[in-house]
Parts: structure tokens; C-alpha cells; sequence
């Protein structure tokens, strides 16, 4: 876990939130359809592949509850970084979702070495991010200053901080 969490921060650089400036597109297109494959290899076609923009994710695979072998609704994300691969179940964002089974994730962690990624534990990005780029909770705060300077009533209002899922996993 501390090699990962150092790998997280080596590739953190505040002048590249979308991609690191050295992002290869046909590497990163290879490895989304190996684990795509992979995945509808395993659950059935029904997973359902998206491309992201304006995003530090690649891409997503969306495994539907109902799909054969599926241990309930699974998201598996590819980050524009470090080839960074990340799995969770449930429909939220970050506070609302868990890991996957572990059964799954000793699968998908052999296929993620296959395609040239590094597994990142769910429990692992739901770590604080206190790194230098601007993610959505900056944006939320400063949302919230701009309504309490126009005279609004914010008391009780919080921006939930930041983890590293938003940083890698989520839109910039």
C-alpha cells in the first residue's frame, strides 16, 4: 500500500489535472480494451465500456447487478495515469461505494498485471488528497464563499474534502 500511495503522489503534477505529459493514447487504448475484454469475457456483454473527457479517467466498464457472476453493480475505471486501474461496487461516488469481493479483485488485479496497470485498492483512493491540483471539492468551496460573500446563508453547509479518487478517478 505505501508503494502505491507513493506512485499516487509521484504522478500528481497540478499543471497536468487531465494527463500526465507524457500520456500515450494508443497505450491507454490497448490497455482499456484488454480490460474491457476481460471483463465481458468474465461477466458477459452486457458491461458497457465509456470513454471519459475532461477527466483524469480513461475510461469506465460499467457491469450491470443482473450479469452472470456479478456481485451486484461494478465499476472498473482506468485512470490517465500511471496506468492506474480502480474497481467498486455500488451506483455513488466515493463515499457512497465499497470494494469489490475479494475473489474479484485477486482476478482483476492478475488481469490489470496482464494489461501493464497498477491495481489501486477503492480503500485506498478514499484516502484524503491533500496534493496541489484543484479537484470538484475546490469548486464546491469556493461555490460556497462566493454565495456567503453575496449575503446567502451557508451555516451548515460542507464541502466534503477531497480523496484521491477525485483526483485520479473522477472529472478536472
Amino acid at each position: 500500500m505505501d508503494r502505491i500511495r507513493e506512485l499516487l503522489t509521484e504522478h500528481d503534477d497540478p499543471r497536468q489535472p487531465e494527463r500526465p505529459r507524457d500520456f500515450d493514447p494508443e497505450a491507454a487504448a490497448r490497455r482499456f480494451a484488454r480490460l474491457t475484454d476481460a471483463l465481458r469475457r468474465r461477466f458477459g456483454p452486457s458491461c458497457r465500456a465509456d470513454l471519459w473527457q475532461d477527466a483524469g479517467v480513461y475510461g469506465s466498464i460499467v457491469v450491470p447487478a443482473d450479469a452472470d457472476g456479478a456481485d451486484g453493480h461494478l465499476w472498473v475505471g482506468l485512470s490517465n495515469f500511471g496506468g492506474f486501474v480502480t474497481a467498486r461496487t455500488g451506483e455513488g461516488g466515493p463515499g457512497e461505494a465499497e470494494g469489490p469481493s475479494d475473489a474479484f479483485v485477486t482476478w482483476l488485479d492478475a488481469v490489470c498485471t496482464a494489461a501493464g496497470c497498477v491495481l489501486v485498492p477503492w480503500a485506498l483512493l478514499l484516502e484524503r488528497y491533500e496534493g496541489p491540483t484543484p479537484t470538484p471539492s475546490d469548486g464546491d468551496r469556493a461555490f460556497l464563499d462566493a454565495l456567503a460573500a453575496a449575503g446567502h446563508d451557508v451555516e451548515g453547509e460542507e464541502v466534503t474534502p477531497p480523496v484521491w479518487a477525485d483526483r485520479y478517478f473522477d472529472y478536472v
